[in-house]
């Protein structure tokens, strides 16, 4: 097929990781357009819990999930949910995982993402004092408390064996325990990480990028794209319009990369891994309180600027299917049982985590296709990646060495011809 081609750089995706690459790319000169049709924000992006996690250094996919996984089920009590009506989107995903989470698999994937997590607070600190306003990035760690002096133990013992990364973490001090006490007088044990960061406030941080994209002369247009083959590399089309070649082409769609990579015989076993949260306006949460987890019940809270937040469960199912009202449901319950200090009405939320079998991001070039770029399936850690995704995918993008090894991510691991 033969179409016009231009100058253009094309991000197809305005989530944190669309519009931070784009951001990055038109810092380094790039005419870029990002073509993302919601304009409600309601992507996962803007709904999670605010942490920058680079203490999650060990890929989810691991013989230990594999393990727990089943005393982890929505129905026992737990945030994994498996909806039986949904079998048809998580059944294969299931086997893709169970192959990834082989011990030689697991060892490889935290091999790759260890590097990525240890430039992952770096590449923040550099994104956010490049941004105007009051400072985004919070690096003020956050706890981890238990609900009884056996949980709080076993807590330790596991977190003392686990490779954290370039996070730290000690034992919750005195004043920090009086502080927990004030919450909750169910927690019964807490420890501290030290160095990992929050966003103060995520709607905030979508206005500063997009604002910032303007800025640097990037544009947003709210509008649907497809992708197809061509031959001066991969064309885009915008809602049924006629396809052109950009010359540079950055897929960053989350969970809707999959169907958009079909046409071009290109697979990406993505799942929408979806998360749930209650937000709380009326709330009593101390100001400045890092995030706080409830490891007992897999839940996090964190306090940003207009409000407090709890967010849990792993449910996986097609991104469209109707959300459970009882994941809701057993948030609020979790918040009464704790005594916390978040009131009613809540407002209600869920998003759909992109999220690959292995549980490593997608970032890379596409084998056959120069002008073809891709950054998603950051399963849980869309916002701590995104800053460093973007250098790396701009650097890619510009011909330069990428600041992290990005081989591990190419999207070929998944090629048919890859899989055993």
């Amino acid at each position: 097929m033969n179409v016009r081609t231009n100058k253009d750089t094309v991000v197809v995706g305005g989530g944190i990781i669309g519009l931070t690459c784009a951001l990055a790319l038109a810092r380094r000169g790039a005419a870029v357009t990002v073509f993302e049709p919601d304009a409600r924000r309601s992507a996962p992006s803007w709904g999670n819990a605010g942490h920058v996690a680079i203490e999650q250094v060990m890929p989810l996919a691991s013989p230990a999930m594999i393990r727990s996984a089943p005393r982890r089920l929505f129905a026992l009590g737990g945030a994994l949910a498996l909806p039986p009506g949904q079998w048809r989107a998580w059944l294969p995903f299931a086997r893709d995982l169970l192959h990834a989470s082989s011990p030689a698999r697991f060892a490889r994937g935290a091999a790759a993402l260890g590097p990525l997590l240890a430039e992952a607070m770096p590449a923040w600190r550099r994104l956010a004092a490049s941004l105007p306003g009051p400072p985004l990035l919070r690096e003020e760690g956050h706890f981890i408390v238990w609900e009884s002096k056996r949980r709080a133990e076993h807590g330790r013992r596991a977190w003392a064996v686990a490779e954290t990364g370039t996070a730290r973490w000690r034992e919750a001090e005195a004043a920090e325990r009086g502080r927990l006490s004030a919450l909750s007088s169910a927690i019964a044990g807490a420890i501290r990480f030290e160095n990992t960061g929050q966003i103060a406030s995520l709607p905030r941080l979508a206005d500063v990028l997009e604002a910032a994209l303007g800025a640097a002369g990037g544009r947003i247009v709210r509008a649907n794209a497809a992708l197809q083959a061509a031959d001066g590399g991969v064309a885009i089309a915008i809602d049924g319009g006629p396809a052109w070649v950009p010359e540079r082409l950055i897929l960053a769609a989350g969970v809707r990369s999959a169907a958009l990579l079909a046409p071009l015989g290109l697979r990406a076993p993505i799942i929408a891994e979806r998360g749930y949260h209650i937000r709380a306006r009326d709330h009593d949460w101390p100001a400045g309180l890092p995030p706080v987890a409830f490891e007992d019940r897999s839940m996090i809270v964190t306090c940003f600027e207009s409000y407090a937040q709890a967010s849990s469960f792993v449910e996986l199912a097609h991104p469209d299917a109707p959300p459970d009202p009882r994941k809701w449901d057993r948030l609020e319950s979790h918040v009464a049982a704790l005594g916390l200090p978040l009131r009613g009405p809540f407002e209600r939320w869920m998003g759909p985590r992109p999220t690959l079998p292995d549980y490593l991001p997608a970032i890379g070039r596409a084998r056959d296709a120069a002008n073809l770029f891709y950054a998603f399936g950051h399963q849980h850690l869309g916002l701590t990646l995104s800053a460093i995704t973007a250098e790396g995918v701009a650097a890619l993008a510009g011909g330069d060495e990428p600041p992290i090894p990005l081989a591990p991510f190419a999207l070929e691991r998944f090629s048919k011809d890859r899989l055993p």
